[in-house]
């Protein structure tokens, strides 16, 4: 089984263009770039069969989405009306909600700074006395609604239409996620993020890509509130001909093929009008081609050589297909698969996800660091690209959200991909995963249609 979720983010609302505090207080109305931006998502999801559709019921949530389903049935006439449920209503803020975020602060500092620190633990007293756990409340309905929705879209595809607040909830009980970690996401309004359910809430699930944005004209989604630390982009390197083969590599240097090029290419293309300030790379040539191609549209950025940052070392597998492995080292390749975290490659420069964890958390915070205080007077943020493989890309990913090497599957990486990290105030406040796993530009899709080829 797989179900297929498409998550979008409402437009522009009245409230977003004011600056005010909507949580479920339901008076705001999409602006007319609002729906403008949800028109843009149609006519991307434009021929996706979908099976069902769900919506918040407030009003810039159902807007958006009657938009969204108006654009699908010029093409799919039988594109399903939206459903409304409650449980994706967007996070409920009783005390504040139509406050400017100013106004908010200026009343309650200590809460309002809590809602942002340590928003697993932020609490409202109420007027009857009693505490309320806004972000706790939110997560407990996200997993509700997913576990009242899965067991009926078995192999479906469905779209989901809420909430900056709500969706990220989605997406963090999607990957087993607490609400500790609620401010490590990252939703824009229209963006389109992908999540793949391989069963119910408890089985394993795949983010395809989050936070979407290409389709409305904006490259990389812009960062939320003031930012001094550094945005780092993380890129993986092109396709090689040995992951269109299916073989392993790891640290054998293998080159980028031409398809690999290609897509160095257009990642390059697709970042040229980006600034990039600075550039780090792995060792290995395919990487280090991807990163050149990128750069050959900013003059002036050297481009550093980290060891720390090649891919995990296979051992005996590297240069192997699946059925060699299988046939040498009978049910660890499933075990790969299926409990990653717990396999130490065999052989001479084996390792395993602790050891890759270990060292590229390590390189990513030294060059996070390197960053986090330019020697400027401007307050313009560094952004750095970072090139990289599969393995090292998902074990930053799932550092910056809290997850461990068992959770490494549950990130997508495809060839050509750019994900998008930021940190607030450089290398000692946490990281925001503003984008993940973009590769509109390489087919024109939302989907990552790259090669599936082995590490």
């Amino acid at each position: 089984m797989t179900t297929r979720v498409i998550l979008v983010r409402h437009g522009q609302s009245t409230y977003n263009l004011k600056k005010l505090i909507q949580g479920q207080i339901d008076l705001a109305t999409l602006t007319d770039l609002g729906i403008e931006q949800a028109q843009k998502v149609g006519n991307t999801l434009k021929g996706i069969p979908f099976d069902h559709i769900y919506c918040s019921p407030l009003k810039r949530a159902h807007q958006t989405a009657n938009a969204i389903v108006s654009v699908l049935q010029t093409e799919l006439p039988e594109t399903p009306t939206p459903e409304t449920v409650d449980t994706i209503k967007e996070i409920d803020l009783p005390l504040w909600e139509g406050l400017s975020f100013t106004e908010a602060e200026a009343k309650d500092p200590k809460t309002f700074r809590a809602w942002f620190d340590d928003p697993a633990n932020f609490s409202m007293t109420l007027g009857d006395g009693s505490e309320f756990f806004p972000i706790r409340s939110l997560y407990d309905r996200a997993a509700q609604f997913w576990q009242g929705m899965l067991p009926k879209h078995p192999d479906q595809t469905v779209l989901v239409v809420a909430h900056s607040a709500i969706n990220r909830a989605l997406i963090a009980t999607a990957l087993k996620v607490g609400p500790e970690r609620h401010e490590n996401l990252h939703q824009a309004n229209c963006a389109i993020s992908i999540l793949n359910f391989s069963g119910e809430l408890e089985a394993p699930v795949q983010l395809e890509s989050m936070n979407l944005t290409a389709h409305m004209g904006e490259t990389l989604p812009e960062m939320r509130g003031r930012y001094r630390g550094p945005r780092m982009l993380l890129v993986r390197h092109g396709e090689t001909e040995w992951n269109r083969q299916g073989r392993f590599q790891g640290q054998i240097d293998i080159p980028l093929n031409e398809n690999g090029k290609r897509q160095g290419e257009q990642a390059a293309e697709f970042l040229k009008d980006v600034q990039i300030d600075a550039a780090v790379t792995s060792s290995l040539s395919r990487p280090k081609e991807t990163a050149e191609l990128i750069l050959r549209h900013h003059s002036g950025v050297t481009l550093a050589e980290m060891d720390a940052l090649k891919e995990i070392g296979h051992g005996e597998w590297e240069g192997m297909y699946e059925h060699e492995i299988e046939a040498g080292y009978p049910g660890m390749l499933q075990q790969w698969q299926a409990s990653p975290e717990t396999v130490d490659m065999p052989g001479e420069g084996g390792e395993n996800l602790e050891q890759v964890w270990e060292r590229a958390i390590a390189a990513w915070n030294q060059i996070v660091a390197q960053y986090s205080h330019p020697h400027s007077n401007t307050d313009k943020p560094v952004t750095v690209l970072v090139a990289a493989h599969d393995a090292i890309n998902k074990a930053l990913l799932c550092h910056v959200v809290g997850l461990g090497p068992a959770a490494f599957w549950q990130f997508k990486q495809g060839n050509g991909a750019v994900s998008v990290i930021d940190y607030p105030n450089g290398v000692e406040s946490a990281p925001v995963l503003t984008a993940s796993n973009i590769t509109i530009h390489l087919s024109g899709s939302i989907f990552d249609k790259t090669a599936a080829g082995a590490l």
